[in-house]
This record gives C-alpha cells, sequence and structure tokens, in this order.
C-alpha cells in the first residue's frame, strides 16, 4: 500500500485573506495564487514515493457564493503548477457531512480510490479541522503554527512547510522504510 501527504489547499498550497481574523478561501479566479516554493517542497516528497493530495472544504459551493466552474479553473491552475495526484473537496456546508473536516471523509475516499495506508500517510494544515482529521483517519499531523491550529491533538507543529516537509521526509526515513524483523519459527 501507497503512502500520501494530504494537503489543506488554503493557506498552505494557495493564499488566503483573513477576515474578523479568519482564513478566508478565494471566491475568484483572480483570487487565487499558488504560494512561492510549495512546488520546490512537493516534489521532495513527491521525489521520496508519497502521492500528494490536496483537500478542501468549500462550503461556498452550497453557499451559492462560489460556482463548481470557478472552483474548476483553480483547481486546474494549482494541477499545473503543483505536482499533486489528487484534490479532493467537499462542498456542502454542513459540519456533519462525512467529508467536511474535521470529518476524515475525504482520506477515507482517498485511502479507497489510491489504496494508501493511512497509518504511513501525514496530514500538513494550518488549521485544527486537519489535525482532527488526521486523528481520526489515524494519520501524523505535521501542522504550521498559525492562529488557528486549535489546542485539540497535535503530532507535530512546525513553523513553515518547509521545516512540515523536512519532519515527513524524517519520520518517512526512521520510522517507515525500516523493515522489522521477521522472527524465525
Amino acid at each position: 500500500m501507497k503512502a500520501a501527504v494530504f494537503f489543506e489547499r488554503d493557506g498552505i498550497l494557495n493564499a488566503c485573506d483573513t477576515k474578523a481574523g479568519h482564513p478566508v478561501s478565494p471566491l475568484r479566479l483572480e483570487q487565487f495564487k499558488v504560494l512561492p516554493d510549495v512546488a520546490t517542497q512537493l516534489a521532495r516528497l513527491k521525489e521520496a514515493g508519497f502521492l500528494l493530495i490536496a483537500t478542501t472544504n468549500q462550503p461556498a459551493v452550497s453557499e451559492g457564493t462560489l460556482s463548481r466552474r470557478e472552483l474548476d479553473l483553480m483547481h486546474a491552475v494549482m494541477r499545473r503548477k503543483l505536482p499533486l495526484d489528487d484534490v479532493l473537496i467537499c462542498p456542502y456546508d454542513d459540519d456533519t457531512h462525512p467529508c467536511f473536516k474535521p470529518h476524515p471523509g475525504m482520506f477515507l475516499e482517498a485511502a479507497f480510490k489510491w489504496s494508501l495506508d493511512l497509518d504511513r500517510s501525514f496530514v500538513v494544515s494550518d488549521k485544527w479541522p486537519d489535525a482532527k482529521a488526521a486523528q481520526i483517519a489515524g494519520c501524523t499531523s505535521v501542522m504550521i503554527q498559525s492562529p488557528w491550529i486549535g489546542q485539540d491533538h497535535h503530532d507535530f507543529v512546525v513553523a513553515d512547510l518547509e521545516h512540515a516537509v523536512s519532519k515527513i521526509l524524517q519520520l518517512h526515513s526512521t520510522l517507515f522504510t525500516h523493515e522489522l524483523p521477521v522472527a524465525m519459527a
């Protein structure tokens, strides 16, 4: 089974504004900007053999303030600029929906679709719902320090995406690439 790194889209892969102290997703293509150096960092993970998957709650789709076409255009730009294998969205404005983070639905969907070992997979985010979804799904959370990481469970908190990638590569090489000895019969 394969390992993946899941990335929260807004604030990790693309820029997002803040309004009243909360992150705000772009609603138009002209607002959507992939952050600098993200492609370089993702390439390091791709070289190590990870599948790279963006996940994002986009309740503005069901609210009617973001068209699915506009969202698809943003994701087309992101996929052209970044070595992503997949982009999964939850378009619902319903925090009880199983794909709406902090629920693990998007991670479970990806595990089924891509034959992933979630115990060997990682979640990178700057928001607490991703850490909670990672915990429920059995992934390791690597949180980038922000006002939105909350007080709940986090496996690791780092300064930025470069440090998150380095932590994942370090953990992957020490925890998951060494075979355990097989007991002799």
